[in-house]
């Protein structure tokens, strides 16, 4: 979100008290330390009276601290924190520490980022706009408490700091204070009514409290905003407000049951160009949602009170299926899609996890879960009920995906096997398998729990054809699956996702020598445990993996969940 740099630019030390050449004074210097000078000229302004070797101590760490935020205007933080560390060596000061911790911020290392905000802070008076940029660290670190801290004390020095309300009403919707969130977005918003950001946020609430006319109409309102009056801040990427404006609208509109409203939205979003990470991630998520809601020719009928799962007959090679009713789920409904795939037709069959896959379906079910169970399925299947699951779950406040059976990493990106996936050299080997991206981008939305869990790569018989597809098809196939942080370009891991392999990232999963795999086994016995936090289960659940397998699996997961999250009652 918007950190601050402006104003403290302000309490750089003038540059222009010692004498100079007349170029540098009457040309470079107006050039070099005016803040609306166009990056290019900034840079190079500065650079040209660095060489005239004119300035000294202050003076010169002033031409690298301005030099520095045109670096900053640019995006190249490197080169920010480079001369910026120049300057503090010459001339530490409040201005150039923050500068430097918001690059460190931008590159992502908070640690840093707050480190240099705390000597900052150190070395003038207290600043709102220091302690914004902290909270903003704090936030990225999911330290929300600290971060609420310092927006309080950025609202005490400046009460009319719309960006400093509107992300500490996202810190407090992060740890469920939707209320509380609510009350700041609002002020976020009279403070200064042409911020598009706020609208956006107050839309992700107001669905989260299945108001959805209300979060239609901001973000309708978003929107038109986003359009009028484009993000002037430098450190906002191009299109990114719209992208994301136009994606909560969508989810709008799709948990409404208006599929033509929300095919026209999705579709708006991928016309836009994306050129940051967190745009890519909505259009990921707008691309599936997309063909989840044209195939979605009208809205579903309202659950029956008393409906419960039923079996339905499986075409051949198919294996079983059971799915819920066809219908849309309550806001309160948890619902989980489960598969179990053994009884593979190309490579050697799995015994256990069509067992896994009933023993986590019951567990689930018993602990309140809607449950869609499939067992051995042929890739139509398994795509199908996929699909449906992704289309139903839109309206879930907690979706699970478990996954049991033989899965493959290929060029960084996760799959997950049919039962009659048939891998050959040359062939389009990925065309026969489920993208676990796509479940993942079909999923991403911050107002849901996400939590997938994937006990795969047992022991991956199919190593030796990747490699010879790879070979000639340019295709490079490794052993275990690739971490979220190393999956492909679509991928997403949103707030709100929890992501639990059965082993370490490039690892194999055992299958077991009984009648469950060692990780399912320990899965199925936790997971219902009333009162125990999903993180905390999970935590058991790798202690009794460990044990049993004698070390040789490890579990491993990775959370961006908001808040503690229980998945049978306390």
């Amino acid at each position: 979100m918007r950190r601050l740099l402006v104003a403290l630019a302000l309490l750089a030390a003038p540059l222009w008290s010692a004498p100079a050449s007349a170029q540098s004074r009457s040309q470079l210097g107006p050039l070099c330390t005016t803040e609306t000078t166009p990056a290019d000229q900034m840079v190079d302004a500065c650079t040209k009276i660095i060489a005239l070797k004119v300035f000294k101590g202050e003076q010169l760490a002033t031409v690298y601290f301005w030099r520095a935020v045109g670096w900053n205007k640019k995006g190249d933080y490197a080169k920010v924190i480079t001369d910026a560390t120049e300057a503090i060596r010459l001339k530490p000061g409040q201005a150039v520490y923050n500068l430097r911790g918001s690059a460190y911020y931008d590159k992502g290392d908070y640690d840093i980022a707050i480190a240099d905000f705390d000597d900052a802070l150190k070395l003038g008076a207290p600043s709102g706009i220091i302690f914004h940029n902290r909270g903003n660290a704090w936030r990225s670190k999911g330290d929300y408490a600290k971060a609420i801290a310092d927006y309080d004390m950025a609202i005490k020095a400046d009460p009319r700091s719309a960006f400093s309300f509107q992300n500490r009403g996202i810190s407090k919707e992060a740890l469920g204070d939707l209320d509380g969130a609510l009350a700041d977005l609002n002020q976020a918003i009279r403070l200064d009514p042409t911020l598009p950001q706020p609208l956006i946020n107050r839309t992700a609430i107001w669905r989260a409290k299945n108001d959805l006319d209300r979060a239609i109409v901001d973000g309708s309102e978003a929107i038109r905003l986003a359009k009028d009056k484009p993000p002037v801040n430098i450190m906002t990427p191009p299109n990114s407000v719209l992208i994301s404006a136009y994606t909560h609208r969508a989810l709008a509109y799709e948990a409404k049951g208006d599929y033509a409203h929300a095919r026209d939205d999705y579709k708006a979003t991928l016309a836009i160009v994306a050129s940051d990470a967190g745009s890519k991630a909505n259009q990921a998520t707008a691309k599936v949602r997309l063909s989840l809601v044209t195939d979605a020719n009208a809205p579903i009928p309202a659950p029956s009170p008393t409906a419960q799962p039923t079996a339905v007959p499986a075409p051949p090679q198919t294996g079983t299926a059971s799915v819920p009713s066809p219908a849309p789920a309550a806001r309160s409904t948890r619902m989980a899609l489960v598969i179990g795939n053994g009884a593979y037709l190309h490579v050697r069959a799995l015994p256990n996890p069509p067992n896994d896959a009933r023993a986590v379906a019951k567990s689930l079910r018993d602990i309140g879960f809607t449950v869609s169970e499939g067992v051995d399925l042929n890739r139509a299947a398994m795509q199908k009920m996929t699909r449906d699951f992704l289309r139903e779950a839109a309206r879930a406040q907690v979706a699970l995906v478990y996954y049991a059976g033989h899965g493959v990493q290929i060029d960084g990106r996760n799959y997950l096997i049919p039962v009659d996936a048939e891998l050959k050299a040359g062939s389009g080997m990925t065309e026969t398998m489920i993208d676990m991206d796509t479940i993942m981008a079909g999923l991403d939305d911050q107002v849901r729990t996400n939590i997938l869990i994937f006990d795969a790569c047992r022991n991956n018989p199919m190593a030796q054809q990747v490699a010879s597809a790879g070979s000639s098809r340019g295709i490079e196939g490794a052993s275990g699956l690739a971490a979220p942080s190393s999956l492909g370009s679509g991928a997403t891991l949103g707030a709100g996702t929890l992501i639990a392999f059965a082993t370490a990232p490039g690892q194999v999963a055992l299958d077991g020598e009984g009648a469950n795999s060692p990780f399912s086994a320990a899965l199925s016995r936790h997971i219902g445990t009333p009162g125990l936090e999903v993180q905390q289960m999970l935590t058991r659940v790798r202690a009794e993996v460990v044990s049993t397998t004698k070390n040789k699996q490890v579990p491993w997961s990775n959370s961006s969940l908001l808040g503690e999250v229980y998945l049978a009652e306390k």
